[in-house]
């Protein structure tokens, strides 16, 4: 599938038309919104530009992008009924802690907060769960699970505001039949409309949503879209940083969490998935302290868990769906069909003939670490040295592997600021956001809430928008 699918090629090469495309473009995303801050230096906070996107929306085949949403929910549930499983997760992770200082610190706060029990019963989880198009032989699309973010998946706001931007484009080129068939989107406020509901049931309305950030931040924008739907209904907001808590959080004799003297209903961590976010065994304590609290935290440490990658290989093992959906076959077909080839690299047997498989033929694999955030994952080469210096030791079980997922590249162009111009071969990833709500044993929610396109250029591997290597993306559906 071709760019020129949805943009002739005459548009495609009209440079001068593509340069005063690219011009509208720009200033239309800073009309609509679409936008990051510029942090060259310290001081320099305040300055903003638009953030990197797609001059033209990437075709998409209508099939699999409505197999996307509709298998949404289902994982929404899956991610929750794990989250409730301390034995499955205790099994799955058991290799990995061993080896992995990280994920083995998250876990010990698990197991302390199942010894005392959790505090709080509302469970809030606002997940995206990402995709790409494995290009089949016959020339179809194949949708193929990447991962699933259970923790601060991004761009719910920036992905809000980006459809117009596209629409306008698309009229400019005379291509008004186009315009009309990219889709309305905002997860920005369906991912509002579940924190408000955990608000809610909270039952405070002097207790606020407190979202954990980083010291320093350039997808602000992204954040204040959904604060924004929260002003929208009178839902206070705070924005604080883990030194925030360290200095003044605390807990009451009813472990109601205060932060600079407020009540805090809801800690909706945007900070806290990287080893690196935790500077100091104070930020640890206030992470400690948080999962503690009668705050509904989004995500608890159980579903932080359950979105790891040792996680997502052990789903992919037979009958483990089946666990989780008994007398449910259609809804494990129709998340097992999103899989793509998982293998474990335990030690033993099953390990080795992984170890065996990627250095055979690492050009079909990726290797992935317990890491998020982009551009940590392990290609071609690389993946060779990586195994050839870990592939007798237990270090081993911190990656999983994967099968490479090969989806078909189309042209466009990507504006990024202070970038050349230019066309490119470009790769896309599709992403789902979902959202569920759940007090006790009752579902309250479990909406899917909209989607993400983002696209890079086919020379890099890895990395998303935040680290510099995709932009926003919009689908025309074919």
């Amino acid at each position: 599938m071709r760019m020129a699918q949805g943009i002739p090629d005459e548009v495609m090469m009209n440079t001068s038309l593509i340069q005063e495309l690219a011009d509208v473009a720009k200033d239309v995303a800073l009309l609509q919104g679409v936008l990051m801050r510029i942090q060259e230096t310290p001081n320099s906070s305040e300055l903003v530009t638009y953030a990197p996107f797609t001059l033209f929306p990437t075709p998409v085949p209508k099939a699999v992008f409505l197999q996307a949403l509709a298998v949404q929910t289902h994982y929404n549930t899956l991610v929750d009924k794990i989250s409730q499983d301390p034995d499955f997760l205790e099994e799955a992770l058991a290799s990995t802690i061993a080896v992995d200082d990280f994920t083995a610190r998250l876990f010990r706060i698990h197991q302390q907060i199942l010894k005392e029990g959790r505090s709080q019963s509302i469970v809030l989880g606002l997940n995206r769960s990402d995709y790409m198009l494995d290009q089949r032989d016959d020339g179809s699309s194949s949708l193929k699970q990447i991962e699933i973010n259970t923790f601060a998946a991004s761009f719910g706001g920036l992905s809000s505001r980006t459809p117009d931007v596209h629409r306008q484009i698309l009229k400019m080129a005379g291509r008004l039949e186009e315009s009309q068939r990219i889709l309305d989107n905002n997860p920005a406020a369906g991912l509002a409309r579940a924190v408000a509901k955990a608000w809610e049931l909270y039952g405070s309305e002097r207790a606020v949503v407190m979202f954990l950030v980083e010291e320093s931040q350039r997808n602000i924008f992204d954040q204040r879209y959904i604060e924004s739907e929260l002003w929208k209904r009178n839902i206070p907001t705070k924005r604080k940083r883990f030194d925030d808590v360290c200095e003044t959080g605390s807990l009451d004799q009813d472990k109601r969490l205060f932060v600079d003297g407020q009540e805090v209903a809801v800690v909706y961590f945007r900070n806290g998935y990287m080893p690196q976010n935790y500077l100091s065994e104070k930020t640890w304590d206030a992470r400690l302290l948080m999962e503690r609290s009668l705050a509904v935290k989004c995500p608890d440490i159980s579903t932080h868990l359950a979105g790891t990658k040792k996680v997502q290989q052990v789903l992919a093992k037979p009958g483990v769906l089946e666990k989780f959906f008994p007398d449910q076959p259609q809804v494990v077909e129709q998340i097992r069909a999103t899989f793509a080839g998982l293998y474990t690299l335990d030690i033993g047997p099953e390990g080795d003939k992984t170890v065996a498989m990627a250095l055979a033929a690492p050009d079909q694999f990726v290797l992935k670490p317990q890491r998020e955030g982009g551009g940590n994952n392990i290609y071609g080469s690389e993946i060779c040295q990586v195994l050839q210096g870990v592939k007798e030791s237990t270090e081993r079980t911190a990656y999983i592997l994967m099968d490479k997922i090969h989806p078909a590249p189309v042209q466009n162009y990507l504006l990024r600021r202070d970038a050349p111009l230019q066309i490119s071969n470009c790769l896309s990833e599709l992403g789902v956001f979902g959202v569920y709500v759940r007090q006790g044993k009752d579902t309250v929610m479990n909406d899917c809430v909209g989607h993400l396109l983002r696209t890079k250029s086919s020379e890099h591997s890895d990395g998303g928008v935040a680290a510099g290597v995709a932009v926003l993306d919009n689908p025309l559906l074919v």
